[in-house]
């Protein structure tokens, strides 16, 4: 898996020091790409993979590979076949090892266990029952422990888990896809289909995003006028929980939203047995109720695919953190204009040429 296609630019970029065999930024990366394969199946966990190395080979390798099971350490450790091996080797893990018990035993222990004697650390782990306990347990036992290698890759790998746990929401990311004079749709009545701005491989790209995202939103009228399913229809993997704000219930019974093939929850007002709802004052804000109501539901990320008033909302109130941007060469002339992102705190990540995509992060 190219680990480059969701994330930001910066775990791509290789400089050439990393590119040295035998280097901590060399054995850090393949802790990355390990991650990476469980890209979509560890939430609310984080990605994270480890090797072992001895004298200067990997021996051992292994990844977090789903939420409640063997965490990358413990892979890495039993796939070593000499284990006498472990007290000379090097364990390398592009998070901080766990120090308390979960679903699984604390990672620590088992390292204490094994006496291995150097540990590297790609980042700290900001989970409160972890924070730097699980270093400073490492060095407690006089295990040499090096951090911050390649640490902005390994942070950019779990960026979900990373917003999740230091403000307190999800992860949001914004996505539209816009005619090349900046519309999103024509003016249209709800009867008649949506113009055509993605194609068939555009489609497939956006069903992989909906497949490593915890929840997916729409607003009102997308709901009723697009009528969509929003699974992952053209990718493997899981559904995510489908969120529609309809605040005065006029969602109709027979829509794709309410048929119960995913779950789903409304914000406002809706009868359906099928979903859970959200009930919202008639003068509350359906996005400030929501935040809490992800937060205790652990959603670390939010998929927001529109339509552009709802967009917009969230770019208003400083609401994301990422915005994915498909301009299709088609020309609409006139109709409902994209939403508008200004100021000088982001960055262009991808921009191709043709039908392409931008990826806007925040700074």
């Amino acid at each position: 898996m190219d680990i480059s296609f969701d994330l930001p630019s910066a775990i791509s970029r290789v400089r050439p020091k990393e590119t040295l065999p035998g280097s901590h930024e060399f054995f850090m990366r393949r802790c990355l790409q390990l991650a990476a394969l469980a890209q979509g199946h560890t939430s609310p966990n984080p990605m994270v993979g480890a090797v072992v190395v001895y004298d200067g080979r990997i021996i051992g390798e292994g990844y977090h590979r789903c939420c409640g099971e063997a965490h990358a350490e413990v892979n890495a450790i039993n796939s070593v076949r000499d284990k006498s091996l472990l007290a000379k080797s090097t364990l390398y893990v592009s998070l901080e090892p766990c120090s308390h018990y979960g679903k699984t035993p604390p990672c620590c222990e088992l390292i204490i266990s094994c006496r291995i004697p150097r540990v590297v650390v790609g980042c700290t782990d900001p989970f409160p029952e972890v924070s730097g306990r699980g270093i400073g347990r490492l060095r407690e036992q006089g295990i040499e422990v090096t951090t911050g290698i390649l640490e902005d890759e390994c942070r950019a790998l779990n960026r979900f888990f990373m917003t999740f746990q230091e403000k307190k929401r999800p992860y949001i990311i914004l996505k539209w896809a816009q005619s090349s004079d900046g519309f999103i749709d024509r003016r249209r009545p709800d009867c008649e289909p949506p113009a055509q701005l993605s194609d068939a491989l555009t489609r497939v790209w956006a069903h992989r995003l909906r497949a490593v995202c915890d929840a997916i939103l729409v607003g009102t009228r997308t709901a009723v006028a697009d009528n969509p399913s929003l699974t992952t229809r053209h990718w493997s993997g899981k559904n995510p929980l489908r969120i529609a704000i309809d605040r005065n219930g006029t969602i109709p019974a027979q829509a794709r939203l309410l048929d119960g093939s995913a779950p789903t929850l409304i914000v406002g007002k809706c009868s359906s047995p099928t979903v859970d709802t959200l009930p919202l004052p008639s003068d509350g804000n359906a996005i400030e109720a929501l935040m809490p109501e992800l937060a205790r539901r652990k959603i670390q990320s939010l998929l927001v695919e529109g339509g552009a008033r709802l967009l917009q909302s969230f770019i208003d109130a400083g609401l994301w953190d990422e915005a994915r941007i498909e301009t299709s060469p088609l020309l609409l002339h006139e109709g409902i204009a994209a939403p508008r992102i200004e100021g000088r705190e982001m960055q262009i990540n991808v921009h191709s040429p043709g039908r392409y995509t931008t990826i806007l992060t925040r700074r």
